[in-house]
């Protein structure tokens, strides 16, 4: 039987609740799928940064190294500056372990409305380039506190990485038998790095997938036809500051923060990969247990399968859909007032329930 070592970090604020309902649902899907997860639960959060002034021990990257993969759920907190939480916990392990793509689905769920839908669902994935781009840190400042203070933030792209993040977009969208790949980019203004990456995306879709269709967009008209037409999209491929912001945008299609997942991933495994909620800490709901934890749940279900448990990660999905569809058990982010706990327990349920039907069958 197939074992995974999964790490878990739950981080900061709703973090611990939402991540306890993904994991009860992991436990599930093990029982069912055929494999075992082995995890371990690892406190580096804001309160580990307070009482050690650091957000993991020194050897935290080389212990995460061992595990298959890691799920995390939130960082933040008022006490911790943002940049510590951010500098010295995510981004380390996104860039160090080179989890150079960042992919969000965007996807209509039963029975949560979207006002732009026209009657067609919405379904699409952004792949944003996670590891360089304009969220490097390169720069600094000059004169601080001057009249003639100075800031200096660079923008760094490279032809490997342009052209890793376009093969990963390029081999999803063959995988899936999906048409399209559709490029963001502002090289009318950013005339060096987002010339570098127009170049690249371009030749990469003609040499390497010319079945596919290729469209390219600045990123600001890409917005609105985000919102005027967000059914013709399949798969959208941007930079790390233009990914970050239209993964942003997809979500409020959909219907909020609060049910969108993402993956922070290394294609090649060499290193693990990493799946979190786009959601943040929540501070002002934290503790009060009504927390949607979909996002969480779901974020687990990509995990699997990118373990390559496929079949296990899309009874989760279905599991969401089919809770979200009935209607009776919504937290109050989406028009409900049921717990953290209920909405867990009802994902639960129904996955329980098409175990038992496809045992019967």
């Amino acid at each position: 039987m197939k074992t995974y070592q999964i790490a878990v970090i739950a981080g900061d604020g709703i973090g611990p609740e939402v991540m306890d309902q993904a994991l009860q649902v992991l436990d599930a899907t093990e029982q069912q799928g055929g494999f075992r997860i082995e995890r371990e639960e690892f406190p580096w959060n804001s309160e580990y940064y307070l009482e050690h002034g650091r957000m993991m021990p020194e050897d935290g990257m080389e212990t995460l190294k061992s595990f298959d993969a890691i799920l995390f759920g939130a960082i933040g907190d008022a006490r911790v500056p943002d940049e510590v939480t951010i500098w010295e916990l995510i981004m380390p392990i996104r860039k160090q372990f080179r989890q150079y793509v960042n992919f969000r689905p965007v996807k209509s769920l039963p029975g949560i409305p979207s006002p732009l839908a026209q009657g067609e669902d919405i379904d699409f994935v952004i792949f944003r380039e996670n590891a360089e781009g304009e969220y490097s840190d390169s720069g600094g400042r000059l004169y601080a506190g001057q009249e003639g203070e100075i800031a200096v933030q660079n923008t760094i792209m490279t032809r490997a990485g342009v052209e890793r993040i376009a093969r990963a977009a390029g081999r999803y969208a063959e995988e899936r038998g999906l048409k399209k790949i559709t490029s963001a980019t502002k090289s009318n203004a950013v005339i060096h790095a987002n010339k570098l990456w127009d170049e690249h995306v371009r030749r990469i879709m003609s040499e390497e997938f010319g079945g596919l269709e290729f469209e390219q967009y600045y990123v600001d008209a890409l917005a609105a036809y985000f919102v005027q037409r967000p059914q013709t999209f399949e798969v959208v491929l941007a930079s790390n500051l233009f990914g970050d912001i239209l993964s942003d945008l997809g979500s409020g299609l959909v219907g909020g923060l609060g049910l969108s997942p993402s993956g922070n991933i290394n294609p090649e495994k060499d290193y693990p990969s990493m799946f979190e909620p786009v959601h943040g800490s929540a501070p002002d709901i934290a503790g009060k247990g009504i927390a949607n934890p979909v996002a969480q749940i779901w974020s687990a279900a990509l995990m699997l399968e990118h373990l390559g448990e496929r079949e296990a990660g899309g009874r989760i999905l279905e599991a969401i859909e089919e809770v979200l569809a009935e209607g009776r058990v919504r937290t109050k982010d989406i028009g409900g007032d049921a717990t953290t706990a209920q909405m867990g327990e009802a994902i639960l349920l129904a996955m329980e329930k098409k175990t038992s039907v496809k045992a019967e069958g």
